[in-house]
């Protein structure tokens, strides 16, 4: 058995020793509790075990674009708890994310807990208001949770293109690169045929998406070059 598959045994004997943990937790915490079990080695259907319904996934659906996020960083990757979202439909969730790292160190999965607090932060208000102490809820980033990664992507493209506010065409190269060096950071192009889907979006063809993914990269890597070397 050569080194690599023997890792590979050990990533999925640490998925297979998660899963009963999902479930533990949830009947803990009650319905208002989802326990997803991702594995990066498959990022369209990154899911491979889920206890609990909160953002509405099934076994064998695709990351969210925080995972997405997660996979892009690589083995730099860190925990990410105690965020709060909102979800497409309006639900407020309160989330941890935490990674899987096999004995090498090397990131290839991750654990997350989603609270649905809705109910809890609408009685949170009214109390507060009652009180006279209430204030403004602060404005909550939406994130997508869906079974089809290409609606993944599609949204976080949607997104940029609000931030954009113009279309490709009226761009110049630096806003061009700086596109696709924030696509990638939120780690679209980890999904297979990313590059296809966004160069569609934007009517170019595949070649030029992947010569600006390509110059966009190069950039950033030359910019960290050059603050590590004033370090």
């Amino acid at each position: 058995m050569s080194v690599e598959e023997g890792l590979e045994g050990e990533r999925d004997a640490i998925l297979n020793a998660l899963k009963p943990v999902a479930d533990g937790l949830v009947a803990t915490f009650g319905p208002m509790c989802e326990v997803v079990l991702h594995d990066y080695r498959r990022p369209e259907e990154s899911v491979v075990a889920l206890a609990g319904s909160v953002t509405g996934r099934a076994v064998g659906g695709a990351m969210s674009e925080i995972g997405m996020r997660m996979v892009a960083r690589g083995d730099a990757a860190a925990d990410e708890l105690n965020y709060r979202t909102r979800t497409g439909t309006g639900q407020i969730v309160k989330s941890s994310t935490m990674v899987l790292r096999d004995s090498t160190g090397a990131v290839f999965g991750a654990v997350c807990v989603n609270l649905d607090v809705s109910a809890v932060t609408e009685a949170h208000s009214l109390l507060g208001a009652l009180a006279g102490i209430g204030r403004e809820p602060a404005e909550l980033p939406v994130t997508t949770f869906g079974n089809d990664i290409d609606s993944v992507v599609d949204v976080i493209l949607d997104a940029h293109q609000l931030h954009q506010n113009r279309p490709w065409a009226v761009l110049d190269r630096a806003e061009r690169l700086e596109l696709f060096r924030g696509l990638d950071d939120r780690g679209v192009f980890a999904v297979r045929r990313a590059v296809e889907q966004v160069a569609a979006r934007l009517g170019i063809s595949r070649a030029s998406a992947y010569s600006y993914l390509s110059q966009a990269r190069a950039a950033t890597d030359s910019a960290s070059d050059s603050h590590g070397g004033h370090a």
